[in-house]
């Protein structure tokens, strides 16, 4: 009997599918909607035989301003113009261009990607050259600014996040994309504030503090967590490891404006901790055009004070002589609008200058390990001890 030959079905080719549309939210419609109208200016313009250009706000001290009303700094309505036919600005305008692509395909994919991320994706070689669109993350981080106050979007709403930086425990309970996480059963470590804090990623779930302490060094932050201070005083402790990130900023200002906390700022007796508090309290240059979202204009300066070497009694070993670089800058800050005519922060950093030196909260800890929790920050909340 012969053998029954074995069927081959002839296999269709594997068609490549396209990537997966995801359930956009109302802030990735609107942010959309933004990069289509960015595009369609572009494509108008070159179907009618024009230079294709971008018009992108100014982001220099120049162009802000500080609103007494609203007690933060606003962008103002100054833009640079970016050209495809320009020699000098074609380039930019091409990775302007590619940063606006890479963004749209995120949202549209419902993905995230870290600004580095994004960088290895854009990054290639342009056509009949040995130039790449980017040769250094360096020149992609501007890009990413530029398209965020073209769109007047956040990085985070564009879907790019950074790397966390800071932390938070006390008597808290938040859902970070879905996941109930209680912040004071976090251990030595604490619940580490993601770069992402927008309300369809974090809901406050429950909430029994009485304040927020954020201080400016995760030193001092696991110093406030070991001594349990957040227990004891019924707060919310928060690091940004120095200058916050934009993650920490946003979420102190969801704790303050939604939940209706109070924040007081522990930060060195420098220019560097002043302006630290400038920008939690009345926005930054870069991102002026989302200082209604990020500044706290009632944040409080707690400490470290120009009085505390003497009303302290501290020793000198802890003094860190000022330098020129030091000098210039709390002269400038003194001069910024929302400190200039303000007389407690002018004879503060008078007498900063005066002194001759800076301060660091971890100088306090020369008197005792714990006096900056048991002592010191205690005593200036109770006599609400702090600069507005």
């Amino acid at each position: 009997m012969a053998k029954k030959k074995a069927s081959r079905r002839k296999l269709s080719p594997v068609t490549q599918r396209a990537p997966m549309k995801a359930k956009l939210t109302p802030r990735d419609k609107r942010t959309l909607s933004q990069l289509t109208g960015l595009a369609d200016g572009v494509v108008v313009a070159a179907r009618q035989r024009r230079d294709p250009h971008v018009d992108i706000p100014a982001r220099a001290l120049s162009n802000v301003r500080y609103s007494p009303r609203k007690r933060i700094i606003e962008m103002g309505k100054r833009t640079t113009r970016r050209k495809l036919f320009d020699l000098a600005q074609a380039k930019a305008f091409m990775q302007t261009m590619l940063v606006a692509r890479g963004v749209k395909d995120l949202i549209d994919q419902g993905k995230s990607n870290s600004i580095r991320g994004l960088f290895y994706t854009l990054r290639g070689k342009i056509a009949d050259t040995n130039e790449h669109t980017f040769d250094q993350q360096s020149d992609c981080d501007p890009i990413i600014e530029d398209v965020e106050v073209t769109l007047a979007s956040l990085r985070e709403e564009m879907h790019l996040f950074a790397d966390p930086k800071g932390a938070m425990v006390g008597n808290i309970v938040v859902t970070d994309s879905g996941d109930d996480i209680d912040c004071s059963r976090m251990g030595s470590g604490g619940y580490a504030i993601p770069s992402i804090v927008e309300p369809d990623i974090m809901q406050f779930k429950q909430c029994n503090a009485r304040f927020v302490l954020h201080v400016e060094k995760g030193t001092v932050w696991q110093r406030f967590n070991e001594d349990k201070f957040w227990r004891k005083h019924n707060c919310i402790l928060t690091h940004g490891g120095g200058q916050p990130p934009r993650g920490v900023r946003r979420l102190l200002h969801r704790l303050h404006h939604e939940l209706k906390l109070p924040v007081y700022c522990l930060l060195d007796n420098d220019p560097w901790g002043y302006y630290i508090y400038s920008v939690i309290k009345q926005g930054s240059i870069n991102l002026a055009f989302e200082s209604t979202r990020m500044a706290i204009p009632d944040a409080r300066f707690l400490g470290i004070r120009s009085i505390d070497f003497e009303r302290c009694g501290l020793s000198d070993s802890v003094k860190i002589d000022l330098n020129d670089t030091d000098r210039k800058r709390a002269r400038q800050i003194a001069s910024y609008p929302w400190f200039a005519h303000k007389k407690p922060w002018q004879r503060e950093i008078k007498k900063l200058l005066d002194n001759g030196f800076k301060l660091e909260v971890e100088a306090l800890i020369s008197k005792d390990i714990s006096y900056v929790t048991e002592e010191y920050t205690p005593a200036r909340l109770k006599n609400k001890d702090w600069l507005d």
